[in-house]
């Protein structure tokens, strides 16, 4: 190969393409394999690993968006609908809206505790035993303790003691033997912070949520990704209650009426 030919090379992509008869996803046919044989969750797996997924993977995997499809009117969704109040006709303007409000409180925690337990079992190294994996727990705990940092994946503003969606993905997990080192080694870290700090935090449902991607093999920042494409439903869901009872005009003028009152 002549170096004109490498470095035409970089230009392209292993996801999917096109031919004026036929598109490619993944190296499968999409309207012959893909449209009608595989379901989007399942597709949407293959996209972003390559293959697709086994039936226990697929089930967990599918658990895990449903997971994180809604939470009622968090401030994502009152973000989608207050910017839909103001550009009904920018649909794709108020899901963008909803989105960006996947932070470090909202859906980031996906992310986050997918990276604080990757950053454990990289310092435990490969084949870490259970009570390597309880002393790293803990070790890690002590160390956000100690730089009065939140541990990602505890704790949740409503689900004060348990967050339902918690012990079924933990369930789900076992049944479809995806319980990998990242769900058991949460587990630890909820047990660690309770017994440095006294206080019995849930682990709460986006915690789990990326401990289970992890362990389906996704790295931390695609684990984001999943928690976006899942809200995306959600949000989806409020803009067309939105557009059918709004409440986003009234919102507003509640609001501004109560800023507007001499306190």
């Amino acid at each position: 190969m002549t170096k004109e030919e490498r470095d035409r090379g970089w230009l392209s992509t292993s996801i999917g393409g096109s031919t004026p008869t036929t598109i490619t996803v993944r190296g499968k046919d999409l309207a012959g394999e893909v449209m009608g044989e595989m379901s989007f969750a399942d597709l949407a797996f293959m996209l972003a690993s390559g293959r697709a997924p086994t039936d226990d993977e697929s089930r967990m995997f599918n658990a895990v968006l449903a997971s994180l499809a809604d939470h009622g009117l968090t401030p994502t969704a009152l973000a989608a609908r207050l910017t839909y109040t103001g550009a009904p006709e920018a649909m794709q303007g108020a899901i963008a809206a909803g989105l960006l409000g996947g932070g470090s409180i909202f859906l980031g925690p996906v992310e986050d505790t997918a990276r604080f337990l990757d950053r454990i079992l990289a310092d435990l190294g490969p084949g870490a035993t259970d009570a390597q994996l309880k002393s790293g727990a803990a070790d890690a705990v002590r160390v956000a303790a100690e730089a009065g940092s939140r541990v990602p994946g505890l704790g949740h503003p409503i689900h004060k003691v348990t967050d339902p969606r918690t012990p079924r993905l933990y369930e789900l997990a076992r049944e479809t033997g995806t319980e990998g080192p990242r769900l058991k080694l949460l587990s630890l870290v909820a047990d660690a912070h309770r017994e440095l700090s006294g206080k019995a935090l849930p682990i709460n449902g986006a915690g789990a949520a990326g401990a289970a991607l992890a362990d389906l093999g996704f790295t931390p920042l695609i684990a984001r990704g999943f928690a976006l494409l899942a809200r995306t439903a959600g949000l989806i869901a409020h803009l067309s209650e939105e557009s059918e009872s709004p409440i986003g005009m009234r919102l507003w003028k509640e609001v501004d009426k109560r800023a507007s009152e001499t306190p």
